[in-house]
């Protein structure tokens, strides 16, 4: 056996069945053994978008998510999706081939550093220099992937470790101190019965829900918790899916581009509950004007980020699902009636209203959309606009149902993590919102839904411009459009048929509701090129360096742009 075949026996001792990925020189041991194995590989036509189909295919799953290259410029494509991956916290595992060892450090023909490169945005990255440690390296990547806050590993592997000789078991033993630095500790009881006291105490509490609830699969604690204790929730983008939609008690997402009575209730709750959030300055606003009157138990896995970027009452080291747990079992029943608090959000909670100029408004678009989205509905987004329409207005039940880049923001992130979503649900119905700026980033990967004939519903709102970017320079510049109008673009019925897949362009209201729907149901995959309004803003909105309760929109008969706060 060779280090190859080696290779794919661990990646089948650790469960994989799939994996995207482009061959080239080095990496061709490997893929002369593929053939043997029970592994699917999936040939994308970018590496960046193999990375980022392994990064969808592990927001989805919970697995971990496993991508191949070649070494130098196969390598460094990746590094868009592992950073991706890394500020989100996905379980990625990639592989890169490397020259052969005689050759490092020679400036060799498509040679690069490329641990040297990925360390900042990887949990850990390794260089393979004998076939004989592969078992325990990959053994330790998937363990690493997966334990403690999750993020991705890269394993860089010389040519000629793929082809030396090899007698060692694909069973391999994950070291001591690793399994020791990963291995969760009780939750501090001290700490955890201060933040009970203080939620018994308090009379105005708010949970702030955020992507470590998803990962930690704690989604039914937290929804208990909460209407067990007649506490409001609102959350993180990458928090979407862990709370009920249709529960009175959810406020929507909190932060820039929050609802009002997220963000109206972040500023007079009297303790909030952040579990499972990074505190970023999406979702605070101006730092010093967050949560203002509140008493902040901020639990996370991380202790990196507990204080990082807001100064806490009470830090608590613990997963989502463990502390969740436990309030639930500390925590039964309420000590104050909170319905004049539910009442007073109620109040304080305004409908943003969308301006008429008659051409199609995201708006209605979206809300048709929502109409086809039940609990076997996965809906993947690009960054933009369209990725805050689609979290204001898009309402997937259930964790892991919302698949965006939220940390990196990576523009071309939509169409591959769709695959990937996709390839590992193939009974679920996977719908890609994208903007005809994202999209033309990784559209290439349009042959592989082709391919497979993937059920994938791919919605683009084509509004001829960079949107958030022509948003802000309006908003911000004067209206100096600068470089953000997208003057060509392709048909994209031609570019759907030119790829053998169903396109349909919708660009009134009389045919919006039609299409949709009739695309939506279908078992095949479909681009509709979705003419929307090339002015229309994302709004609720609050400015960089506002509090949040100094939001931007059009409230009740305004028809101008006002301050809510």
């Amino acid at each position: 056996m060779n280090g190859a075949e080696l290779l794919l026996k661990c990646l089948e001792e650790q469960g994989v069945d799939l994996v995207f990925g482009i061959p080239g020189g080095v990496v061709l041991p490997l893929y002369n053994e593929l053939k043997k194995t029970t592994i699917k590989h999936i040939l994308t036509r970018h590496e960046q978008g193999a990375a980022h189909a392994a990064d969808g295919y592990a927001r989805c799953t919970g697995k971990v998510g496993v991508c191949f290259s070649t070494s130098g410029p196969g390598a460094t494509n990746l590094v868009t999706g592992l950073a991706t991956a890394f500020m989100d916290s996905i379980p990625v595992v990639a592989i890169s081939g490397q020259v052969a060892k005689p050759l490092l450090g020679k400036d060799s023909f498509q040679e690069a550093d490329t641990l040297g490169i990925t360390a900042p945005i990887t949990k850990h990255n390794y260089t393979v220099r004998d076939a004989n440690d592969l078992p325990q390296v990959i053994a330790e990547a998937f363990y690493i992937a997966t334990q403690g806050r999750p993020g991705p590993v890269l394993i860089d592997i010389p040519k000629d470790v793929f082809t030396q000789e090899v007698k060692a078991s694909p069973k391999g033993k994950v070291r001591q101190h690793i399994v020791k630095k990963l291995s969760k500790n009780p939750i501090e009881n001290k700490q955890f019965l201060k933040a009970i006291e203080t939620l018994e105490k308090a009379q105005r509490p708010l949970i702030l829900a955020g992507g470590g609830v998803v990962m930690g699969g704690a989604h039914q604690l937290l929804t208990q918790l909460a209407v067990v204790n007649e506490i409001p929730v609102t959350v993180t983008l990458m928090g979407k899916g862990v709370f009920p939609p249709k529960n009175p008690l959810y406020l929507g997402m909190l932060g820039m581009h929050g609802t009002t009575a997220a963000n109206w209730a972040v500023q007079n709750c009297d303790c909030l509950l952040a579990i499972g959030v990074r505190l970023d300055d999406r979702v605070t606003g101006t730092l010093d004007t967050f949560a203002p009157k509140a008493k902040i138990i901020h639990v996370d896995l991380d202790a990196a980020e507990l204080g990082k970027n807001k100064k806490v009452d009470i830090p608590i080291v613990g997963g989502s699902f463990e502390f969740l747990q436990m309030a639930v079992q500390n925590l039964w029943g309420i000590k104050h009636q909170r319905k004049n608090w539910l009442r007073e959000i109620k109040n304080n909670a305004l409908d943003c209203i969308a301006e008429d100029t008659g051409a199609l408004n995201p708006q209605e678009v979206f809300e048709t959309i929502n109409r086809h989205i039940d609990r076997d509905t996965i809906i993947v987004t690009d960054v933009g606009q369209h990725q805050m329409w689609s979290a204001l207005f898009l309402h997937p039940e259930g964790p892991r149902n919302f698949l965006t880049s939220g940390g990196l923001g990576t523009m071309g992130f939509g169409l591959p993590a769709a695959i990937g979503a996709q390839m590992a649900n193939p009974t679920k119905k996977v719908i890609l919102i994208t903007g005809d700026g994202s999209f033309q980033m990784n559209l290439q990967e349009l042959a592989i839904v082709k391919q497979y004939n993937l059920p994938i519903k791919i919605l683009i709102m084509n509004n001829g411009c960079l949107g958030m970017v022509r948003q802000w320079q309006e908003l911000f510049f004067e209206g100096n459009y600068s470089q953000s109008a997208l003057e060509v673009g392709p048909d994209w019925d031609k570019l759907a048929e030119a790829y053998g897949i169903n396109g349909k362009k919708i660009d009134s209201y009389h045919e919006k509701d039609k299409i949709l729907s009739n695309s939506l149901k279908s078992n095949d995959p479909w681009l509709l090129d979705i003419q929307i309004d090339s002015g229309a803003n994302v709004f609720p909105m609050v400015p960089g360096g506002n509090s949040l309760d100094q939001m931007w929109g059009r409230w009740g008969n305004e028809t101008q742009i006002s301050s809510l706060g």
